[in-house]
């Protein structure tokens, strides 16, 4: 039975003797439903509140129990969204109710998914906690789009990087950056002229390939290449989330691109919306 979510949630159950549940930190991997882990379905079997984010592929939460409740705490660039303050009191309140609260999160909770900041919070209220890695967007969605971020001779390693920094965050360097033989972008594209701009600025050669890899391991998927010269006209309309790729490897797509997505509509517009409810957002959140 899936019950109304309470407002003005408080720090602690009165009372505060029930022993308190725990909160899994779970990644949901990149998008594809298949790339859930083993561990992770089981977590979510067992589950009696799941909050889950905007990313994720609706369809995973098929494996919850029928009287789970499923919360949509997702945030979205640039549009009013739950805050990450309301998230942790819900986690915290249902975990002093002695629930088993799951905290799914699209690809890997630790890699820019504030998973470590949650597990503060938890670890600050003594609330047990576990962490579940996903499969990162990271390295997935470019194999997706048939672009190793490695080959012998050629790209020995890779970088990643966010597109969008926390406004505390220092700036990054970009004459070292500029050298790196892979480039991995998240969360890049609102930023992707900036970002072109000063990799150029700093002598990176403006034929150097480019791929966007737009809702990467879904049915939607969409990969636009180009060179640094080129590729800010081309990604116009190009849809987020996408993962940016800067390197030589990134001409691989032509000749690896393996994956070809089906013209149907993906498990997210088509979930069930009734099932499911949301924490009532502030609109002076600050997006992500």
């Amino acid at each position: 039975m899936i019950r109304n979510v309470l407002q003005d949630i408080p720090e602690k159950k009165s009372g505060g003797s029930a022993r308190p549940g725990c909160v899994s930190i779970v990644g949901a991997g990149p998008g594809d439903p298949e790339l859930l882990t083993l561990k992770a379905v089981r977590i979510l079997q067992h589950a009696d509140v799941i909050l889950y984010d905007r990313l994720i592929n609706i369809s995973i939460l098929e494996h919850a129990q029928a009287d789970a409740e499923m919360v949509s705490v997702g945030k979205q660039y640039g549009n009013p969204s739950v805050t990450q303050e309301e998230i942790n009191r819900k986690m915290i309140s249902e975990a002093h109710q002695g629930r088993a609260v799951v905290r799914l999160k699209g690809g890997d909770p630790f890699i820019f998914g504030r998973g470590g900041e949650e597990c503060l919070e938890l670890s600050r209220h003594g609330i047990p906690f576990e962490v579940v890695p996903g499969i990162s967007s990271i390295s997935a969605v470019p194999a997706y789009a048939g672009i190793p971020l490695t080959m012998r001779n050629l790209a020995t390693g890779f970088t990643v990087i966010s597109g969008h920094l926390h406004p505390a965050s220092s700036s990054y360097d970009w004459s070292v950056l500029k050298n790196i033989s892979t480039l991995v972008i998240l969360m890049g594209l609102n930023n992707l002229s900036g970002i072109i701009q000063k990799l150029i600025l700093h002598g990176k050669p403006p034929d150097t390939p480019v791929a966007l890899i737009s809702r990467g391991t879904t049915p939607k998927q969409e990969v636009i290449t180009g060179s640094l010269s080129d590729i800010t006209a081309k990604s116009k309309g190009i849809a987020s989330p996408a993962i940016i790729v800067i390197g030589q490897v990134a001409a691989y797509h032509k000749s690896l691109n393996w994956f070809q997505p089906d013209i149907t509509p993906d498990e997210i517009s088509r979930a069930p919306k009734s099932l499911h409810t949301s924490l009532t957002f502030n609109k002076t959140a600050a997006s992500l």
